[in-house]
Parts: structure tokens; C-alpha cells; sequence
């Protein structure tokens, strides 16, 4: 039986974990999530970093199953690799309680940072990237799984945030930065996550 916490102000959520290696939830996870923090009052947080601004196939990976965070921490893909910025968006009943210069960073207000993001966005939407990454990324994907390799555990991912998990063998040290260069060498672009 869950009850409220009075220590508990907001639940942080990756929609899909980047860094562990694209690691998927169950299908409803992020609904469950929504009701939960919807039922006790705690604010929903995606931390769309990696995942968001069209590289799932949706403009953010919560998109996926309809969920709607309270608020989005987003980066990377921000500025189209351009420059490094991040943001923040949150509704006006969460924003409304920030008071002038209650947050900030080194970069906050950056004229060129900003208008470099604002033509990023504008040019994921007005080309198609986004429909792009959802079409190429279930092609990739499918191209991926008929790979038949004992090397090959699992591939798995959204849109273009796609990851293949290598089988770890007894006594064999997996380096998965041996198997981006492999990539590199025909053309695909990739990096290792840890192992």
C-alpha cells in the first residue's frame, strides 16, 4: 500500500535510459509514473537529454505513451551539436514561483545559445527529422535484429536511439568501443555506454 510522503517533491525519470544502454521500460511504465505523481501530488520530471527533441521518432521519448511531465530537462540536441546548451521547460503554474534571479547559470540568457536552439528546432520540425528518425530508426532496428551473431544479446531502442546490448562471455572483457570503431568503418556512427 503506498501512502504520501511529505519528503517527496518530485520523481526525476529518464523515458529511456541513455546511458545504461538504451535500456527500455515496460510499455505503460511512464503512465504509471504520471498517476502516480498525479495521485500524490509530486511533480513528474523526464529528463529528455539523450532521448528528446526527435531522436525517438517523437519530439520527446514520453510522447511514446502519451504522458505529459510537469516538467522537461532537456540538452544536447538542443542547439543541433552547435553549441552547449540546455533548458528547462515547465507550465506557468510551476514557472509563476521562480522569482527574478532565483535560478540561473554561467551561460543562462545566451543570445547566440538561443537562437542557435531556436533554428535547431526549427529545422527538426519544418524538415521532417523527427518523422525521418521514427521511419529510418524501425528500418535501422529491423536491419539490426536479422543479424544473426552469438555476439548480439539484445538490440532494442526507439526512432533512432537504438543500442545493441553484446553477449558478455566467462573470462572475455567486452569493449564496446572495439565495436564503434568496427561501426565507424562502415559508415555507422555510434559510441560505446560502459560496457
Amino acid at each position: 500500500m503506498l501512502k504520501a510522503d511529505p519528503n517527496i517533491c518530485a520523481v526525476f525519470v529518464e523515458p529511456i535510459q541513455g546511458e545504461g544502454g538504451i535500456v527500455m521500460p515496460e510499455d505503460g511504465y511512464l503512465k504509471a509514473v504520471r498517476a502516480l505523481c498525479t495521485q500524490y501530488n509530486v511533480l513528474m520530471v523526464t529528463d529528455e537529454i539523450q532521448s528528446g527533441l526527435g531522436r525517438t521518432g517523437y519530439m520527446f521519448a514520453a510522447d511514446h505513451e502519451e504522458v505529459r511531465p510537469d516538467i522537461i530537462v532537456m540538452g544536447k540536441a538542443l542547439s543541433g551539436g552547435m553549441l552547449p546548451v540546455s533548458g528547462v521547460v515547465a507550465d506557468e503554474w510551476i514557472t509563476k514561483h521562480m522569482g527574478p534571479l532565483s535560478h540561473g547559470n554561467t551561460f543562462c540568457g545566451n543570445a547566440l545559445g538561443m537562437a542557435t536552439c531556436h533554428a535547431a528546432i526549427q529545422s527538426l520540425v519544418e524538415e521532417g527529422m523527427i518523422e525521418n528518425s521514427k521511419t529510418l530508426g524501425h528500418l535501422f532496428k529491423t536491419e539490426l535484429e536479422k543479424i544473426k551473431s552469438p555476439l548480439i544479446k539484445e538490440v532494442r531502442g526507439r526512432g533512432l536511439f537504438v543500442g545493441i546490448e553484446i553477449k558478455k562471455e566467462e573470462g572475455i572483457k567486452v569493449d564496446g568501443n572495439h565495436f564503434a570503431k568496427m561501426f565507424f568503418k562502415h559508415g555507422v556512427l555510434t559510441k560505446a555506454t560502459h560496457d
